[in-house]
């Protein structure tokens, strides 16, 4: 997919990840709606993006897991740009709790990392189908596709977020939806940060089960992949090339795989 010209929606878009996918995005020529439920980050996001670009960037905050706020920024980006939305960039995700968690933060980190894919599918597939064409991209993590040591919780919804892409492209891929799904391991996001920040050993160690296990990428370095990723209509855009790696081991060994795991979550303590 060539992105000039297009129209596209990005969530999270308040800072890290989202905000430099919509900026790159409009450096390409896209036109994007942006959405974030910080609406003073989000408005700093449009700010810094519209220098120069007034025309090509719409912002409106809410919650991107609510269905009439997907709604609303679809319709408002249609109205302001007078054209269907092209590509949804399901990108707003929550770390969820330590270890367990909360029964409250499940609900919030399922909601938020995989039910707003899913009710943004709901919202904008079927005019792709009617027209024949749109794109999908999903922000899911490395920790879908692998583990993710001491959080149960962003483990699971980001396994959940993978599998939800997958069946989207298996289901809708014939009748002109494509879908991407991106894995990215360590980016410098507040998300990361305020793991290596955090005054609890649990927090610190899973922060260092992401940033030791490769490098520590920029959000606009992801951002630059990402473009390459919908250029080639990939399924899995992987901003870290040896999550490929684990992944193909966890595959052909998966009981070797874990006990590796478990070594590796031992070494970090």
């Amino acid at each position: 997919m060539r992105l000039d010209g297009k129209v596209g929606i990005v969530t999270g878009a308040g800072g890290g990840i989202g905000a430099a996918l919509a900026a790159r995005f409009v450096a390409e020529g896209m036109r994007v709606a942006v959405t974030d439920l910080d609406e003073a980050a989000l408005a700093a996001t449009a700010e810094r993006i519209s220098a120069g670009n007034a025309d090509s960037v719409v912002a409106l905050a809410g919650d991107a897991s609510a269905t009439d706020h997907i709604v609303a920024v679809r319709d408002l980006a249609e109205r302001t740009f007078g054209t269907p939305v092209d590509l949804y960039a399901a990108n707003a995700g929550v770390m969820g709790g330590r270890e367990l968690g909360t029964p409250e933060q499940w609900a919030t980190a399922w909601d938020v990392n995989v039910m707003a894919h899913v009710r943004a599918a709901e919202v904008m597939v079927p005019g792709w189908v009617e027209r024949g064409s749109g794109y999908f991209l999903a922000t899911a993590s490395a920790a879908g596709l692998l583990t993710q040591i001491g959080s149960a919780i962003y483990s699971t919804t980001k396994h959940a977020a993978v599998g939800f892409a997958e069946w989207l492209s298996v289901t809708y891929g014939d009748q002109g939806v494509t879908v991407s799904c991106l894995c990215p391991m360590g980016v410098r996001t507040a998300m990361l940060t305020g793991g290596a920040e955090s005054d609890n050993a649990l927090d610190r160690q899973s922060t260092r089960a992401v940033t030791e296990a490769g490098d520590v990428l920029e959000p606009d370095e992801v951002a630059e992949i990402v473009v390459a990723g919908l250029e080639a209509e990939q399924f899995l855009i992987l901003p870290h090339p040896q999550v490929l790696e684990f992944f193909r081991r966890k595959a052909s060994d998966h009981d070797r795989w874990l006990a590796g795991m478990r070594r590796y979550q031992a070494s970090l303590r």
